[in-house]
């Protein structure tokens, strides 16, 4: 049946032009959600300041745990930590005593601001590991003393005010070397300078290994290769050649490519989906068009099977032209998608996307695939029946709705009825993201399915209404009744929008809304410090007269087991005055270097209660036993753990965080004068600040939402040109030009006040769940404004859909268009 199916594509192009598009965009979001999670799985970064060294040996960046699955068996399992781990400073001692190594170089790294611009400080002695060399002046030998990269803008002989966690200081620059790295700023300073400036005693973060063979002689076969593994591996650290030295250096990297991982899967198989339902619903459509001439050939002895064969075949060509075409577009979509979170800073620019035949192929497949199913799905009834009821369905559609529909529809809303009760008790944002889209979307699937159903119900109750526009709202009230079936293919897809667009947005203001309601009413403090203020100038202001309370605050995460917690490390000396964290159980009061607070929500899944001792992983790895002092009810606004700053302060990356001062005397302006260069905010603007940004998932997010709208646009405009024969027949009976826009108009409006109120009640459904597991609140946070928007662009795309062909429809003369072919 190809060759029938090649001819009825000849002959049908504009039928087929709807799912062409369906198909070509689906292609090009799964190919680029491929290409993000084949990145995820196989990316690589080169390294930049590891370059010259053959060997690097750097702390395990992860917590390990074993788990037994059987007697016989056991597993081990591995998370990322947050922070960088550390090495003893003897290892490299060790390391240089073994056979065939003829120079190791340590590095230390820290933090250190120059007017609010972030550099990475190092000793000189590291520059080795690129390496560096001076273009002009000296290597630092005074603690006074820093080189800068020659993009810095400093040049020798200038003074440099520098900012670490030791306090601020005024460098003199004594060189500015040759070389610039592209992806981070460096300073380097006097070795001991620089282990001061760490504040690591006896630790340090890297070790260049120089072999005095060729580095890849010595890692095939041999004794250095195993002694310095031997070596490395006691202690937690490891040796890294080749690529992998970069993703020693670029931490970041790491936990870029484990988001790429779970955002290429969960966009990947939501884009999916949708395009399923997409696409089911444009060759239903389309088919439902040619009822007329299935019916005929039905008529004239074509058997169910050929008739399955011819529309199988027709929806393979489709796919494969638009399953081609548009994964070679879903290339250029993933490297868009890739400067985008480059950008937003959740991708570092180094972290090379990875090209490959796999997800090209992925999407290719499931165009095809989904092209196959969908007409398979939509022409089950047309090819089934009798060629005589054939032929009287296609000339009076039929209300009744298949019972098998009927059954899968209902138990597609069972199925969201349990999907949103399971989503009601998550109380983690990596377990409750994916299912908060899979339950709007099994919703919206029953609601396709139940849909005839559900549209002359709509019309039934809205046929008042109509008839009260006269002419218009006559013909269009009739109009509806009679093709139930068309209006639920143009509901559907708005619906999904409407639903898919609120839940992707509202759960962001959500979330956001219940953690910025959180720091607001638990920070008491009237002033505000930061970013990056050093313990030094937190005790210059707390000596100021009318001070009464500092709290310094830094943010890590910590594991308990491999789960991922966020933590707030601060000063217990005067916290009631400036945070309340809303204890419910036990004191704060209590807190220090052996104990932890807990939110309620990480109380429950941890099962721990007050006076209970808790193990964690610190985020550079360093375990810690802790006893649990309060339990606290703001968890959003504050971290699920709260620990002291003196346990935490010495395990992070960055020890320079935000104050908050509790000085209700003090001005502003005061406090500007106490720390300099420091931004001064009053409590509103850092709760501001510090919500969260949702930006990357807007963006991931966002090509659902387009491709659905597009959906809605494809799926009208096919409705209404189809319509060509009923508009031209209204137009020869008396029926005026403006009549026939005003009741397409109607018809339009009233698709979109169905589809308005499903998407909405799928997504408050959806959305209730989410709110009741992550904010302990039934009442999700929908801004009017925003909803608004959602459902005027909504109304906007459909009666642009509408418009447009109806005006190319109705541009050409009656009778032509009465006596034209289907």
């Amino acid at each position: 049946m190809i060759s029938v199916a090649l001819k009825t594509l000849r002959h049908r192009k504009a039928a087929f032009a709807g799912a062409f598009v369906a198909l070509f965009c689906a292609a090009a979001l799964v190919c680029a959600c491929g290409m993000l999670l084949d990145t995820g799985l196989r990316g690589s970064v080169a390294p930049e300041r590891y370059a010259g060294a053959p060997v690097i040996v750097t702390g395990d960046q992860f917590v390990h745990q074993t788990v037994r699955k059987s007697e016989e068996k056991t597993k081990t399992k591995a998370k990322q930590l947050s922070e960088q781990a550390w090495v003893p400073a003897s290892l490299a001692d060790r390391l240089r005593r073994v056979p065939g190594v003829s120079r190791v170089v340590t590095e230390v790294s820290f933090p250190a601001y120059v007017a609010g611009r972030r550099f990475q400080g190092h000793g000189w002695e590291s520059a080795a590991l690129t390496p560096y060399t001076l273009g002009t002046g000296r290597a630092p030998k005074a603690e006074g003393e820093v080189v800068v990269e020659a993009a810095s803008g400093f040049s020798v002989g200038a003074r440099v005010p520098v900012r670490t966690a030791a306090g601020s200081r005024t460098y003199l620059v004594t060189g500015v070397t040759a070389q610039d790295l592209p992806s981070q700023d460096t300073l380097f300073f006097a070795p001991a300078e620089a282990r001061r400036l760490a504040g690591r005693a006896g630790q340090v973060g890297a070790i260049g290994v120089f072999p005095r063979v060729d580095v890849s002689g010595a890692l095939k076969d041999a004794d250095v290769s195993e002694a310095l593994k031997d070596v490395a591996s006691d202690g937690r650290a490891l040796a890294y050649t080749g690529d992998e030295r970069g993703a020693a250096e670029f931490l970041g990297a790491e936990k870029a490519r484990v988001k790429l991982i779970s955002l290429g899967g969960a966009l990947g198989g939501t884009a999916l989906l949708v395009a399923i339902l997409v696409v089911v619903g444009t060759f239903a459509l389309s088919i439902q068009q040619r009822q007329r001439e299935i019916a005929l050939l039905r008529a004239v002895a074509a058997t169910p099977r050929q008739v399955r064969g011819m529309l199988g075949g027709e929806a393979l060509l489709v796919g494969v032209v638009a399953g081609a075409l548009g994964s070679a577009a879903g290339v250029g979509l993933g490297f868009w998608l890739r400067s985008r979170f480059v950008a937003l800073g959740a991708m570092p620019e180094n972290l090379r996307l990875v090209v490959s035949p796999f997800p090209m192929l992925a999407a290719l497949g499931a165009a095809v695939l989904a092209a196959w199913a969908a007409a398979h799905l939509s022409a089950r009834r047309a090819v089934r029946i009798r060629p005589v009821e054939a032929l009287g369905e296609a000339e009076l559609p039929t209300a009744r709705v298949p019972a098998g529909r009927m059954v899968a529809g209902l138990l597609c809303a069972a199925g969201g009825v349990v999907l949103t009760l399971v989503l009601s008790v998550l109380s983690t944002e990596a377990a409750s993201s994916p299912l908060t889209l899979l339950t709007a979307l099994v919703w919206t699937v029953a609601v396709s399915l139940l849909g005839p159903v559900i549209a002359r119900t709509a019309t039934a109750l809205l046929g008042v209404p109509l008839r009260a526009a006269r002419t218009a709202g006559y013909l269009a009230g009739a109009g509806l009744r009679a093709t139930s079936k068309r209006l639920a293919s143009v509901v559907t897809p708005l619906s999904l929008m409407v639903a898919m667009t609120c839940t992707i947005l509202f759960v962001q203001t959500t979330m956001g809304h219940a953690a910025q309601e959180q720091a607001t009413t638990g920070t008491r403090a009237e002033h505000v410090l930061g970013p990056h203020v050093p313990s030094g100038m937190a005790a210059a202001v707390r000596g100021l007269p009318g001070v009464e309370a500092v709290t310094e605050v830094l943010r890590t995460s910590v594991r308990v087991g491999l789960d991922k917690y966020g933590a707030q490390a601060v000063t217990a000396d005067g916290l009631g005055r400036t945070m309340d964290l809303g204890v419910v159980a036990g004191s704060l009061d209590g807190l220090d270097d052996g104990s932890v607070a807990v939110s309620r929500t990480a109380a429950e899944r941890l099962g721990v209660s007050a006076g209970a001792k808790l193990r964690l992983t610190l985020g550079d790895g360093t375990p810690a036993e802790l006893r649990v002092v309060a339990i606290y009810s703001r968890g959003l606004g504050f971290g699920d753990l709260t620990l002291s700053r003196a346990l935490v302060a010495g395990h992070v990356d960055d020890p320079l965080g935000t104050v908050l001062v509790a000085a209700p005397s003090v001005t502003r302006a005061e406090l500007e004068r106490a720390a300099p260069g420091v931004g001064v905010l009053d409590r509103a603007q850092a709760v501001e600040a510090g919500a969260a940004n949702a930006e990357v998932n807007y963006v991931a997010m966002g090509l659902i939402i387009a491709f659905t709208a597009i959906a809605v646009v494809n799926t009208i405009a096919m409705s209404t040109s189809s319509r060509s024969r009923e508009l031209a027949l209204l137009r020869l009976v008396g029926t005026t030009r403006r009549q026939v826009l005003r009741m397409l108009s109607l018809e339009t409006l009233v698709a979109v006040a169905i589809a308005v109120a499903l998407g909405t009640g799928i997504a408050l459904i959806t959305l209730a769940a989410f709110s009741t597991g992550m904010t302990g609140s039934v009442v999700p946070h929908i801004p009017p404004l925003t909803y608004l928007a959602v459902i005027a662009a909504a109304a906007a795309l459909a009666l642009l859909a509408t418009a447009l062909p109806a005006r190319l429809v109705l541009s050409r003369r009656p009778v032509e268009l009465i006596g034209a072919r289907d």
